[in-house]
């Protein structure tokens, strides 16, 4: 009887596996031979989860349906059937008991899995395995979650988690089926806690392809990701504003967030002490791709976005302090009046305090609040003011002469930018002695690094306090003078060091100096090969009676 059994087992499950393929064929009736073709897989995982003694007694109906179904495959193959509207009943009519099949053997599987507590578990497809053995796979864990106990639907959904991290292709083949989607869709609203935890884990992954976002969002996925935001334990919630992250990409999903009550449920868990840096910083990505959208934004500043972010920034968590930081530079950005509010609320100091040397914070930390400042803080002039009260040229001197080189670099392009916007500001870098760290950088084997340290220095000089500063420093100029080699390789921008040149001759010390230089004969160099029309206007305005004979003495000799 056995033997019977398991012979009938394999000649169904053969029976199913040709059909498939068989339908794979067919170009009429596309969308019916498509549920059918899922309902053969699920019926296949099915048989395969079961075992033939148990199932003998279905076996009969089973193979009598899927030959029906074989016959009716034949004739759309053919085009030989006698009318659509009987075709399409005769294909409802299977469908339906295909249906009843999956659901008669689920409940056998149930029951077998309470009584026994095990079931023959598919192997995974090796490396390279072709699709029907991963789709079958799929199938069998898929069975699993919908019969199986809480234990056996865990370890599915955890199976599942490994493949879809591991291949893409089993993402494509899990979003292909909707009923995959919608019974992980399931799953993140059910009432037990670890099946919740991995089907967010799952679906994290999956949305994070751009192929698979608007299937989920479609499946209702949305709402029952912000009730686990809501009420859900601390690793459900991480992988989900994880998932959030990824969907809100687009800004018609952003408008979904945002309908469901996402935007409150987020500022309540940056707002919770309890809630960890993990998840706070990853809340706050979710909030970044939301502000995206002009009137969520404006939400999110009525509601107090501001000042709910910048006391994040004092966090001890760096994860939370660099994901503040970075939400209050979207908002702020490109928003002259949320930049007024940023530095109303104080947003000055707190990020000049982070800033601070003696503070303890990676160079990621710092190079993150030293962009913020760049662009939060150098179009307003009463906010450059308050810049260079709380000592922030300071700090900035001491990471351009100790920092890394990263944050070295960008505290240059940050001494360039403060260059631009006042002559205050020229003022009181000049007075920290920032000149001649902008001579150093003259030499750098960086073009763009050359270009700024230039520019800087270009605009530093025009201020008199500065020149008369610059003039007393011999080897500052002789550098100068030394870069202006014609066959100097590694110089900066010849026309910006003639111009800061040019500067320093609006004084006689200045003049004395450049002319008394070893390398003054640069200048000339240039001037003789018509390189430059500006090195001509250098001698020119050299060659005062006062220092033409010197001139003469060191050009000509």
């Amino acid at each position: 009887m056995a033997d019977t059994a398991g012979s009938g087992h394999r000649r169904v499950m053969t029976l199913i596996s040709s059909l498939v393929s068989l339908s794979l064929s067919i170009r009429v009736f596309a969308g019916k031979w498509q549920l059918i073709r899922s309902r053969l897989e699920e019926l296949c995982s099915a048989l395969v989860a079961g075992d033939s003694t148990s199932l003998s007694s279905e076996l009969p109906a089973i193979n009598g349906t899927v030959e029906e179904c074989h016959e009716l495959a034949r004739r759309c193959l053919d085009l030989s059937y006698s009318g659509k509207l009987l075709m399409q009943s005769d294909l409802d009519l299977t469908l339906g008991k295909l249906e009843a099949h999956v659901k008669k053997l689920s409940e056998i599987f149930k029951k077998r899995v309470s009584r026994h507590g095990y079931a023959v578990v598919v192997s995974r497809p090796g490396f390279g395995a072709g699709k029907d053995d991963m789709r079958f796979y799929l199938r069998d864990l898929m069975t699993r979650m919908k019969v199986g106990d809480l234990g056996m639907r865990k370890q599915a959904l955890m199976n599942l988690h490994e493949v879809v991290v591991e291949n893409d292709l089993y993402v494509k083949l899990v979003v292909d089926v909707s009923e995959f989607v919608h019974l992980l869709v399931d799953f993140l609203g059910c009432n037990e806690v670890e099946i919740v935890e991995e089907a967010a884990k799952v679906v994290s992954v999956v949305a994070g392809f751009d192929f698979c976002k608007g299937v989920l969002v479609g499946a209702g996925v949305i709402g029952p990701l912000i009730r686990i935001l809501e009420c859900g334990s601390e690793v459900g919630k991480i992988a989900v504003v994880r998932c959030l992250c990824r969907l809100t990409e687009n800004s018609d999903n952003a408008w979904c967030v945002s309908a469901h009550g996402g935007v409150t449920v987020l500022f309540r868990i940056c707002e919770s002490a309890e809630c960890k840096g993990e998840l706070v910083g990853a809340a706050c990505g979710v909030l970044r791709n939301l502000c995206g959208v002009e009137e969520i934004k404006r939400f999110m500043v009525e509601e107090g976005v501001v000042s709910t972010f910048l006391k994040l920034v004092r966090s001890k968590d760096e994860v939370v302090q660099v994901s503040s930081i970075e939400l209050i530079q979207n908002i702020a950005s490109g928003d002259e009046l949320v930049r007024q509010m940023v530095v109303r609320e104080g947003g000055v100091r707190v990020l000049l305090r982070v800033l601070d040397p003696k503070w303890t914070c990676s160079s990621k930390t710092r190079e993150v609040v030293m962009r913020a400042i760049e662009n939060l803080c150098f179009s307003l002039p009463s906010c450059v003011s308050l810049l260079l009260s709380y000592g922030f040229v300071d700090h900035l001197m001491y990471y351009v002469r100790n920092g890394e080189v990263s944050i070295q670099e960008l505290g240059l392009k940050v001494a360039f930018r403060l260059c631009e916007a006042s002559e205050e500001a020229k003022k009181a870098l000049g007075d920290a002695g920032f000149m001649a760290e902008l001579v150093k950088f003259l030499n750098a084997k960086s073009f763009e690094v050359r270009e700024m340290a230039a520019e800087a220095l270009s605009g530093m000089v025009m201020v008199a306090k500065n020149r008369k500063r610059f003039v007393q420093d011999d080897q500052s100029i002789a550098l100068l003078l030394q870069l202006l080699d014609p066959g100097e390789g590694n110089s900066g921008n010849k026309k910006l060091l003639i111009s800061i040149l040019m500067s320093l001759t609006s004084c006689n010390s200045g003049r004395k100096k450049i002319v008394s230089s070893g390398y003054a004969k640069n200048i000339e160099r240039l001037a003789e090969a018509e390189v430059s029309s500006d090195a001509k206007r250098l001698v020119r305005k050299l060659a005062t009676n006062r220092f033409r004979s010197m001139l003469s003495g060191i050009w000509h000799s």
